[in-house]
C-alpha cells in the first residue's frame, strides 16, 4: 500500500461518471490538507489526512508531500508520437516568413518526416519515442491517444502502429491506438488520390481492424488534404471494421469538418480554429466532444485559436490536448497548454484543468479508469511542487511535477 498525505490542494475532480460542461468544469472537488491511499495500483480512498491516517498500516509506504498540490495524471488525447528526425530547418524557415502551407506544398511538412519514418526501423523509432515517453512523465502526463500518420503504406502504418503497441508494453506511459493513414496523400499516390484512398478503404483499414492494432480512426479533414466527401468514405469503412472516429477537423479553414464529425458521430472533432457556430451547434447536438490544440496555433505563428468559450457555453465538454508532433506543435507540456488556453481562449484555470483531465479521459474511452482521483481508479497521481493548482499555467515554462505516478508506481522524481 502507499499513502500519500500532507496535500495542501488534493485537486481530486470526482463528479458525475460523465465528461463536464459548462459549469461544471470549474468544479474540481479540492480537498484541503488532503491524502490519498493507494492499493493495487488503484485509489482505494481520497480524504482529508484526518480520514486517511487512521488506515495506515505499519507495513504502509508514506509519501509526505510536504504541503504540495497533488493532481491526478494528465490524459493528452491528441498526439503525434512516433516519428523519426525533427523539422527544425523548416522552424527555420517559418521564423523567416515561409507559412506552414507554402513549405508542405513543395514537399516539406508531414511528407519531412514521412521520408525519415519510412527509412527507421521499428526498433529505432521505439527507441526515440521511450525518449519522449519520458518528456511526457516529468511533464505530469500518464496518459496518451498515439497516432500513426507518418507511414502511409500498408507495412509502414502497420510498423507505427506496433512501435505503439510495443511502448505501451514497455514504458510507464500509457497509449491508446489510433490509425490516421489518412494524414496526407503521399507523393507516389498524388496523381492517383483516388487509388490512395482505395488502399486506405480495401487493405489498411481491414488490416489495422483484423489484427486489433488501433482502437480510432482518424482522418485530417481538409480541402487540400482529405475532401469532406473523401473522409466520410475512408471514416464510414472504418466504422464497419469496428475502429471508433476522431477527425481533425477545421484546422486551416472552415472545410466542413465539424459538422461531417456530428454527422457521423465520431467520438471527437479536433482542432477546429476555424469552425464557426454552425459548426460549434452541430457538434453539440451530436455529442461529439471538441480537442482543441493550442500549441499548433502558436507554433505556426498564428493568431486564430479555437472559440473555447463559445464552445463551453454551447454545453460542450471541452478537451485540451497537446498535439505533439515533429513539426505544428513539438511540445510535450500539458501546463503550456493550460497556460496558452488561458491566455489565448479565455479557459479559467480550472476549465483548462478539467479538460485535460476527466473530459480528455472521457474522450478516449477511459473516463471510468482515469481522469480524476476518486476511490476505484487507477492511481495516476502527480506531487506538484506548488502552493496552488492556478500557478501550473501561471508559472509557465518550467517543470512542477516533483513526483509522478502511475498505476501507483513512481515513474518520475525530481531531487
Amino acid at each position: 500500500m502507499l499513502a500519500i498525505i500532507n496535500c495542501k490542494q488534493l485537486v481530486t475532480l470526482a463528479g458525475p461518471a460523465r465528461p463536464r460542461i459548462a459549469a461544471e468544469m470549474r468544479e474540481l472537488a479540492i480537498i484541503p490538507d488532503g491524502a490519498v491511499l493507494v492499493n493495487d495500483g488503484r485509489i482505494e480512498k481520497a480524504g482529508t489526512g484526518a480520514e486517511i491516517e487512521p488506515l495506515i498500516r505499519t507495513d504502509t509506504e508514506v509519501l509526505d508531500a510536504g504541503g504540495r498540490v497533488a493532481l491526478p495524471g494528465f490524459v493528452d488525447a491528441h498526439t503525434h508520437p512516433v516519428f523519426a528526425g525533427t523539422r527544425t530547418n523548416e522552424f527555420e524557415e517559418r521564423a523567416g516568413g515561409a507559412t506552414y502551407q507554402e513549405i508542405a506544398s513543395r514537399g516539406g511538412g508531414i511528407q519531412t518526416t514521412v521520408r525519415a519514418t519510412r527509412e527507421a526501423s521499428i526498433d529505432q523509432l521505439v527507441t526515440v519515442a521511450k525518449h519522449y515517453a519520458d518528456w511526457f512523465l516529468r511533464c505530469g502526463t500518464t496518459t496518451i491517444e498515439a497516432k500513426s500518420g507518418y507511414g502511409l503504406t500498408l507495412e509502414d502504418e502497420l510498423k507505427l502502429l506496433r512501435a505503439i503497441q510495443r511502448l505501451d508494453n514497455e514504458t510507464p506511459l500509457r497509449y491508446v491506438p489510433t490509425f490516421l493513414g489518412a494524414h496526407d496523400i503521399p507523393p507516389e499516390y498524388r496523381a492517383q488520390r483516388e487509388q490512395y484512398i482505395a488502399l486506405l478503404i480495401d487493405e489498411m483499414i481491414p488490416r489495422v481492424g483484423r489484427e486489433r492494432l488501433a482502437r480510432y480512426c482518424d482522418v485530417f479533414c481538409e480541402e487540400k488534404v482529405f475532401t469532406t466527401d473523401e473522409a466520410r468514405r475512408i471514416l464510414s469503412a472504418a466504422r464497419c471494421h469496428g475502429l471508433l472516429l476522431r477527425v481533425h477537423a477545421d484546422q486551416l479553414s472552415l472545410s466542413g469538418g465539424a459538422q461531417l464529425a456530428a454527422e457521423l458521430g465520431a467520438i471527437t472533432a479536433d482542432h477546429l480554429e476555424h469552425s464557426d457556430s454552425a459548426g460549434i451547434t452541430a457538434l453539440s447536438e451530436a455529442g461529439v466532444q471538441p480537442v482543441l490544440l493550442p500549441g499548433s496555433v502558436y507554433t505556426l505563428g498564428s493568431h486564430r485559436y479555437p472559440a473555447a468559450r463559445e464552445m463551453i457555453d454551447a454545453g460542450l465538454a471541452v478537451v485540451l490536448a497537446t498535439d505533439f508532433n515533429p513539426g505544428s506543435s513539438p511540445t510535450p507540456s500539458m501546463p503550456m497548454i493550460l497556460s496558452l488556453a488561458s491566455t489565448h481562449m479565455r479557459m479559467s484555470p480550472a476549465e483548462a484543468l478539467s479538460a485535460a483531465t476527466i473530459n480528455a479521459a472521457f474522450s478516449i474511452g477511459r473516463g471510468s479508469q482515469l481522469g480524476s482521483l476518486e476511490a476505484g481508479k487507477v492511481a495516476d497521481v502527480v506531487i506538484y511542487d506548488l502552493d496552488d493548482y492556478r500557478d501550473l499555467s501561471y508559472f509557465f515554462g518550467l517543470e512542477h511535477a516533483w513526483r509522478v505516478y502511475a498505476g501507483g508506481k513512481l515513474v518520475f522524481s525530481r531531487r
